[in-house]
């Protein structure tokens, strides 16, 4: 018998917002200023999900050389540049959101980006209102994503044991963290670059379509 969900945790960047092509087309692009020959597909299937931290980390050992201190922050600054154009929501998740409101789950947001990026996309998509008071960033916590550390501490935040929570995920290290905290885990595949097969390997559940949550949550 499987527990009663009692919280939805939300990844932000490919869930509630299209911001993956946006910031991995500029990834890509800084990445080959600074020497790295990558494209953009494997530039998604290497660090999407990731902490820029990591994401440095990872390329600095593809380059075999550093990429300065405060690259990360260069990148941040960079992103939220192109986030000011503006962003829109994932397909339909906006209603998903206030019927789950409507229903009264708890829904809070844990992202691998900064308060700032969060703010700034979900303002300019029109979601923040619903959701402002429940941001929680790998910031806060000691290490992110694929560790469980974000969504455990979501959770604690949140009043809610990790079983009785599900995550809502487009990455493979942000479905690893799910399953690692002890979470029932759904894999979004709206977007058509996402690896499915990966996210299913990982323990996701996967669905295409945001207005199949209700189901999923069985709350229909």
């Amino acid at each position: 018998m499987r527990d009663k969900v009692s919280l939805v945790i939300f990844d932000c960047d490919g869930v509630l917002v299209e911001t993956e092509q946006q910031a991995n087309q500029l990834l890509t692009q800084i990445l080959n200023e600074d020497g790295l020959n990558i494209d953009y597909a494997t530039c998604r299937r290497e660090f999407v999900g990731k902490t820029l931290e990591a994401v440095q980390a990872r390329a600095e050992a593809m380059l075999g050389r550093a990429l300065g201190s405060d690259w990360p922050n260069y990148v941040r600054d960079e992103t939220e540049k192109v986030f000011q154009d503006g962003v829109y929501e994932v397909p339909f998740v906006g209603e998903q959101i206030r019927f789950l409101n409507e229903q009264g789950m708890a829904l809070c947001v844990a992202s691998s980006g900064r308060i700032s990026k969060m703010k700034l996309t979900l303002g300019k998509s029109g979601l923040l209102p619903l959701l402002e008071d429940v941001l929680f960033s790998a910031e806060m916590v000691g290490k992110g994503k694929p560790a469980p550390d974000l969504f455990l501490f979501a959770a604690e935040e949140m009043g809610v044991i990790p079983h009785q929570c599900v995550v809502i995920e487009d990455s493979v290290p942000g479905v690893q963290a799910g399953v690692a905290a002890g979470m029932r885990v759904f894999g979004y595949t709206g977007d058509p670059h996402t690896d499915k097969e990966a996210l299913k390997k990982a323990g996701a559940t996967l669905f295409d379509d945001m207005r199949s949550l209700p189901a999923l949550l069985e709350l229909v």
